[in-house]
């Protein structure tokens, strides 16, 4: 059994709904406002984690996250530290657009890609001033191992976006690409234990993977 008291225990959340994600717009690191339901499941999610002591409280700097960590925090009253490493990833010339634009032009370079291995997968781009995968899953890990080594047993709330979650879960072999696109619901999170270099999963709530099927 993990000796808890080693290590650092880490509460990691997306974001509440927001008005673009109803409308089907990329958002990235351009922001949009919790709905009345984003705002409505971070209040259940406060409710939810009521009992849990944290000890210090983490965002990305983005307004939809922060929000979020706030309601949250309504009653812990915690300082609220900001981090643009801690941000969606970005979406280039994307951004702002609708959700389906993407997909398409995914799905075009992912067929140029076919002869490519996972890892070339995982470092590639659109070409639009986008980032790669390898590059969010680098910023995402390298700063919340500095928390964890901050914090040895101790409790932290990390408040970020879907797409770090999903390549987050990706990189810990929690699943594939193909099961976790559209896995992690608003307000979803995963605790996990680490020690500031291993990552140990103990809970998901809210992440449902993708079930695929084998011809």
């Amino acid at each position: 059994m993990i000796d808890s008291s080693k290590y650092c225990t880490m509460y990691i959340v997306r974001h509440g709904e927001t008005e673009w994600n109803v409308k089907q717009i990329m958002m990235g690191h351009k922001d949009s406002p919790l709905t009345a339901n984003g705002i409505a499941q971070a209040h259940r999610l406060k409710d939810n984690l009521q009992g849990i002591k944290f000890d210090a409280v983490f965002s990305s700097d983005l307004l939809r996250a922060k929000r979020t960590a706030e309601i949250i925090n309504l009653e812990k009253n915690l300082a609220i530290k900001t981090s643009e490493l801690l941000r969606e990833k970005n979406y280039g010339a994307f951004e702002g657009g609708q959700v389906g634009d993407y997909t398409s032009a995914l799905k075009k370079l992912l067929v140029a890609e076919e002869a490519l291995t996972n890892e070339q997968k995982f470092n590639s781009k659109t070409g639009t001033g986008d980032e790669s995968e390898a590059e969010v899953t680098t910023r995402f890990i390298t700063y919340i191992r500095e928390i964890a080594a901050a914090y040895v047993n101790k409790k932290v709330l990390i408040v970020t976006h879907g797409g770090c979650i999903r390549m987050f879960l990706m990189n810990l072999g929690f699943g594939t690409r193909e099961e976790l696109v559209g896995a992690v619901g608003n307000t979803a999170y995963v605790k996990v234990l680490t020690d500031g270099i291993d990552f140990s999963i103990e809970e998901t709530v809210g992440i449902n993977k993708n079930i695929i099927f084998n011809s």
